[in-house]
This record gives structure tokens, C-alpha cells and sequence, in this order.
């Protein structure tokens, strides 16, 4: 489930620049909340690291992501997953199998794409940008660090291109210690995707053994 939160947050930060201060961002980060409310639709590629507190860096997993309002798609190479808002199909591959089931409440505001955008909402600092180089190109590397104890973040780094404006790699460190690195290959906004996409259909999956947990 931090998996999919991460990837999630990343499509709310994208394609907004920040500006030098947080008073500035957070203005930025409340426009982006009310234009998000309204977009069609988000689709962008990336890669997702792993690194356990321990230094253990994990397979890269890549994959091809699609959101719209609190509904969503991730496409990866081990699973994929769909969301329609209230119900989550998770397809894994190598089993051939998918499970479904009815997040809780706790489990709905952390995997939501608007939950997520609002998280600077709830108790997180945003520092003054720095000026960093990150995947050869020059960014505004923004930290938010939570006010108080928070129970999933310790922080989370944002890199934004300064010439397009586009996020290009997040960090989160969680309370665990454990970290994830996502990188940002595509980004596109405004799709106008149907809801049978986020809804899993079995006639597409032919022989799949389907284990419903709800």
C-alpha cells in the first residue's frame, strides 16, 4: 500500500513549479489541489526504487500510470492494479491471480490521489527550495518535512525541472526508514479516460483465478 501511495503522490506534485518560498508554495500547492479536482485525466511513466533502512536497494520496478479524480491504473511488470474509487483489483502476473477487495476508510485516504494532494494540508513544513542537478538537469529540490510525529513520513524531497516545470523525481523517506526513489519519464494531463478503465474485467483475462477478500 506505500507503494502505491508513493506513486500516487508523485502524479499530484507533477507539473507544478514552486515558488522560492513556502508561503509561495503553498499557495501553488492549493491551486494545484483545486485544478486536479477538475483535470480528466493523468498519465505518466516511471521507475520506482526501493531502498530498505538497512541500505538494501531493491529491484526497479517501472511501469505506466493513469488517474482520474480518486479512481486509478498502475501498470507494472510484477502486477497491475485498478481502483474504481471503491473497489481494488490487483492482477499478479507471475500467479496468474487476482485478488479483490473494499479498502477500509484508513486504506481509502492513503491511496486517494486527492488524500495524498492534501497532504501538505496536514501538518507538513515546506522549506525554501534549493538548487540541485538531478538526472542532468537543473531543479528546484524542495523538502517537506512533517510539523510533528507522523506514522507513514519522515519526509519527502521533491526535484522540479526548472525549465519545464515538471516534477522529475521524488523521494520519500518513511517512518520505517525505508525509502523510495521515484523517477518521473512521462507526463501528460488532460486525458479523458472512461471509468470501465480503472475497473478490472474479467473477460480480458481469460482463466485468471479470481480470489475476492471483500
Amino acid at each position: 500500500m506505500k507503494t502505491i501511495s508513493s506513486i500516487l503522490l508523485i502524479f499530484l506534485l507533477s507539473g507544478y513549479t514552486f515558488a522560492q518560498n513556502s508561503n509561495d508554495a503553498k499557495a501553488l500547492l492549493d491551486k494545484a489541489y483545486a485544478t486536479y479536482e477538475t483535470s480528466g485525466g493523468i498519465r505518466l511513466s516511471f521507475k520506482s526504487t526501493l531502498t530498505d533502512k538497512d541500505g538494501t536497494v531493491y529491484i526497479p520496478q517501472s511501469g505506466e500510470a493513469y488517474i482520474k479524480g480518486d479512481k486509478f491504473k498502475l501498470e507494472m511488470e510484477a502486477m497491475d492494479i485498478w481502483f474504481d474509487g471503491k473497489t481494488q483489483w490487483v492482477l499478479m502476473k507471475d500467479v496468474n491471480e487476482v485478488n479483490i477487495s473494499v479498502p477500509t476508510a484508513s486504506e481509502i485516504a492513503s491511496i486517494s490521489p486527492l488524500a495524498l494532494l492534501g497532504i501538505y494540508k496536514n501538518g507538513f513544513t515546506l522549506k525554501t527550495p534549493a538548487s540541485k542537478t538531478i538526472n542532468g538537469r537543473s531543479t528546484h529540490l524542495i523538502d517537506m518535512v512533517p510539523a510533528s510525529q507522523n506514522k507513514d513520513f519522515k519526509s519527502i524531497t521533491a526535484a522540479i525541472d526548472k525549465e519545464s516545470g515538471n516534477i522529475i523525481q521524488v523521494i520519500l523517506t518513511m517512518a520505517d526508514g525505508m525509502k523510495n526513489k521515484i523517477d518521473i519519464s512521462g507526463y501528460n494531463t488532460n486525458h479523458q479516460f472512461s471509468d470501465t478503465l480503472f475497473r478490472f474485467d474479467k473477460n480480458d483475462y481469460p482463466g485468471v483465478e479470481i480470489v475476492d477478500l471483500r
